[in-house]
């Protein structure tokens, strides 16, 4: 290990660099990408049922026996009855089931619409507090149906206000609350149908967003979950390789005999082809037991300077940028070593390959330690990072740049996976991850850690 910073610049690069396989993030399909189909459950549904006909039997007593306003008692827990029986119904015989159609769960939340919009018209019309229990269903549709049910939902409450509006009078004494006039109700059916609109189209964006981040992250697991099993893959490759080394030893030895105590013809010519074949496996696992990923302590280590000269590898060939690995640090600091972690390593890799599509002419990968810290920065000469996207670089489906592929090398457009997946594999790492302008042109992207939570202490 050596005792003062290292240095490493590789060679101006000669031809493009391999582009990633159809199953990294850069080229997952848009099919993949797509929002997951909004649904509930049908228990779920049921029970915010229960927590509604409950408030409507509190209101209902509450005018009823309290106040003593002039409603039909009957009528109104009739019609609480009905909902009450379609509820438990359902609990039984669908809600186990899981997951309601987009149709079925459009249809009870439309049956709960006209259930509340009839027990509103029973006990006093829009003016009556209980008219808010619309809310519910068209918040719940805006978050759980496709948009084009969720309008419907939506449509169908807007018409119930208005029939309710227009239609329906208070039936309770004028000394309580005076003659209420038409004009009155349909200023109150306006912020309805403004409340039920807002609460539809927030919870609506709000489901939205957490389901492109929940499908976000999924991928980045899926990523991650790759790269281990291509390094756990090395490391069987390697252990199979050793093991096997002996037996074809064996093998060939006893083959070699049998050759030579033959006699000419067919026999000899067999063993001699027996003796080669195992000749060749052995080359065969020579090749695989070289490879760097065998899990043993010394390849689970590398150093500083081995992490960034792995990062850039790729492009030590390619011809129009130039490619620079710098490792710094204190001269009395020795150069840390590293555990080999897959996340650090796939990260670092998209962000160079970002790099690489719009850097002009030169890419810089460097490396700063001392006692308390290890940063990685990679750093271009492109255009940088636009004012508009640099806020919210690291959030999914943000495109880098500027969201186009003008300037980009590779012509390739991401759907803003690439920088969400390495910050958070970074993050998980320890990391804190910063995004930002160069002074003049480029984008900067630097990873900072505690040197504790990555450094291999144990001795080789």
């Amino acid at each position: 290990m050596p005792s003062e910073p290292s240095l490493e610049s590789l060679e101006d690069h000669r031809s493009p660099p391999p582009r990633r396989g159809p199953d990294t993030p850069a080229a997952v399909s848009a099919q993949a990408l797509a929002t997951p189909a909004r649904t509930i459950r049908l228990s779920t549904l049921v029970e915010m049922r229960g927590v509604l006909l409950f408030s409507e039997i509190i209101a209902v007593m509450v005018i009823w026996k309290i106040l003593r306003w002039r409603v039909d008692g009957a009528a109104c827990f009739l019609t609480i009855g009905v909902s009450a029986a379609l509820g438990l119904a359902t609990a039984v015989w669908r809600a186990p089931r899981g997951r309601g159609e987009p149709s079925e769960v459009t249809a009870h939340l439309a049956f709960d619409i006209v259930q509340t919009c009839v027990l509103i018209a029973l006990t006093g019309g829009l003016i009556n507090p209980l008219a808010l229990a619309l809310v519910l269903p068209v918040t719940i549709a805006g978050s759980a149906l496709p948009p084009r049910y969720a309008v419907g939902i939506w449509a169908g409450a807007t018409i119930g206000v208005l029939a309710l509006a227009l239609i329906v009078s208070p039936p309770w004494p004028y000394h309580a609350l005076g003659n209420i006039s038409a004009a009155y109700r349909l200023l109150c059916a306006g912020a309805l149908i403004v409340t039920m609109s807002f609460a539809a189209g927030y919870s609506y964006w709000s489901s939205g967003q957490r389901a492109r981040n929940a499908l976000a992250l999924q991928i980045t697991e899926t990523v991650l979950a790759r790269e281990q099993r291509l390094s756990a893959l090395g490391a069987l490759a390697a252990a199979a390789a050793h093991e096997l080394g002996t037996p074809l030893a064996t093998i060939a030895v006893v083959a070699k005999e049998m050759a030579h105590q033959a006699g000419e013809g067919a026999f000899k010519e067999d063993a001699w082809l027996l003796v080669e074949q195992a000749q060749r496996c052995r080359d065969i696992l020579k090749r695989l037991s070289e490879k760097p990923e065998q899990s043993d302590v010394v390849h689970e280590r590398m150093s500083l300077l081995d992490l960034v000269r792995e990062v850039v590898d790729p492009y030590v060939a390619a011809r129009s940028v130039r490619v620079e690995g710098v490792v710094t640090g204190p001269p009395s600091l020795a150069t840390p070593d590293l555990w080999r972690r897959q996340e650090i390593l796939h990260a670092l890799a998209a962000l160079v390959e970002n790099a690489y599509d719009f850097a002009r002419g030169e890419i810089l990968v460097t490396a700063r330690f001392d006692a308390e810290i290890l940063s990685i920065e990679v750093r271009d000469d492109g255009p940088g990072f636009s004012p508009q996207v640099l806020a919210r670089l690291g959030e999914p489906y943000v495109t880098s740049r500027h969201g186009t592929a003008e300037g980009s090398r590779s012509g390739h457009v991401g759907m803003g996976l690439g920088f969400f997946i390495a910050k958070t594999l970074l993050e998980r790492t320890g990391a804190k991850v910063a995004f930002r302008n160069g002074q003049r042109l480029g984008a900067i992207v630097t990873a900072r850690w505690p040197r504790a939570r990555i450094e291999a202490l144990e001795p080789v």
